[in-house]
C-alpha cells in the first residue's frame, strides 16, 4: 500500500524487533543454556563445575522424593485446571454482559490479580493461621484448624490460593472473547426459541474454544512451575507431602548446594511444560488459528 507521498510501505525491518530479541536472548536463552550445561555437572556453587555425565539424571530416577514431586506437580496442575476453568469462564461470560454495577464488581474481583504472589501467600498464611487466624475462630468448620498440617488440607489450600489469585486473569481472557461473539447469533437463537442455557452451550462455549485452549495452556505451564506459593505457605510440608518439582529444585540447588541436580530438575520441568503445551496445541488444532468470528 502506498502512503500519502506515493512511496511504498514495506514490512518493519529487523531493527524493530532487535531490542526484544536481545532482551529475550540475555534473560531467557542464555540462562537456559547455562542450566542445560550445569545439568550434566556437579557443582556446589564454588570453584569450577565438574563434568558428571548422566549421573544427575540417574540419581533423579532413583529418588523417590523426585518421583513423588512430579506426581504432586501433576496433581496440583490438574486440580487448578478443573477448578479455575469453569469459574473463570462463567465469570468472564457474565462480566461481558451489561448487568447493573457489572463494571464495579468486575474491578473489585480483579484486585487479587494486582497483588504479587508473595503478598497473596503471606496474606493467606496469616488468615489460615491455626492459632490466630480464621480456623481458630471456626473450629466447627476447620476442626483443629491446622489445615497445612495434613496433606489433603495443604493441597486444598494451595489450590484455593492459586484459584483466588489467578482466576481473574483467565476471567479477563474469557470476558474479551465473549464480547467478540457476534450478537446476531444470540438474536437468531432467541427467534428459534433457545433459552439462556442452550445459548451458552451451543453458541458461547464453541465460540470460546480458542480462549479455552489458551487459558488451559497458561494454567498448565503455571501449575508445573509453581514455586512461590509452596515456599511461603507449606515449604514442601508436612514432610514432603507438598514438595512439588519446582520446590524440590530449590531445595537441591539452594539448600543442599547441589546445583547440578537442581539444574537437571529445572531442565526437566522446561521439557515437560514445553512438550505438554505443544501436544495440547497440536491435538486441539489451535496451531491452525481458525477464526470463530461469523463470516470469517
Amino acid at each position: 500500500m502506498p502512503n500519502a507521498s506515493g512511496t511504498g510501505v514495506g514490512r518493519p525491518g529487523f531493527a524493530w524487533a532487535a531490542p526484544a530479541a536481545v532482551f529475550f536472548t540475555l534473560f531467557a536463552i542464555l540462562p537456559l543454556l547455562m542450566v542445560f550445561v550445569l545439568a550434566f555437572t556437579t557443582w556446589n556453587g564454588l570453584g569450577s563445575p565438574q563434568f558428571a555425565g548422566l549421573d544427575n539424571w540417574k540419581k533423579l530416577l532413583d529418588d523417590p522424593v523426585m518421583l513423588n514431586s512430579l506426581w504432586l506437580s501433576l496433581l496440583l496442575t490438574v486440580l487448578g485446571v478443573v477448578v479455575q476453568t469453569p469459574i473463570s469462564m462463567l465469570l468472564g461470560v457474565w462480566a461481558a454482559g451489561h448487568q447493573r454495577n457489572r463494571a464495579v464488581l468486575s474491578a473489585i474481583y480483579f484486585v487479587p490479580l494486582l497483588l504479587s504472589i508473595t503478598a497473596v501467600s503471606v496474606l493467606w498464611r496469616a488468615v489460615l493461621d491455626p492459632n490466630f487466624g480464621v480456623p481458630s475462630q471456626a473450629k466447627w468448620l476447620f476442626g483443629d484448624g491446622n489445615l497445612l498440617g495434613v496433606q489433603s488440607g495443604a493441597i486444598g489450600v494451595l489450590v484455593f490460593v492459586s484459584t483466588w489469585q489467578f482466576t481473574p486473569l483467565h476471567t479477563l481472557l474469557y470476558q474479551g472473547a465473549a464480547r467478540a461473539i457476534p450478537q446476531v447469533l444470540y438474536q437468531a437463537a432467541q427467534i428459534d426459541g433457545a433459552g439462556t442455557v442452550r445459548q451458552f452451550f451451543h453458541i458461547t462455549l464453541p465460540q470460546l474454544r480458542n480462549s479455552i485452549i489458551t487459558s488451559v495452556i497458561l494454567m498448565v505451564v503455571g501449575g508445573l512451575t509453581t514455586f512461590d506459593t509452596v515456599l511461603i505457605l507449606t515449604q514442601g510440608g508436612p514432610g514432603t507431602d507438598t514438595t512439588i518439582s519446582a520446590y524440590y529444585m530449590y531445595q537441591k540447588a539452594f539448600k543442599s548446594f547441589d546445583f547440578g541436580t537442581g539444574s537437571a530438575i529445572a531442565l526437566l520441568l522446561v521439557l515437560v511444560a514445553s512438550v505438554v503445551s505443544l501436544v495440547m496445541v497440536r491435538l486441539s488444532g489451535y496451531d491452525k488459528m481458525r477464526s470463530t468470528m461469523e463470516g470469517v
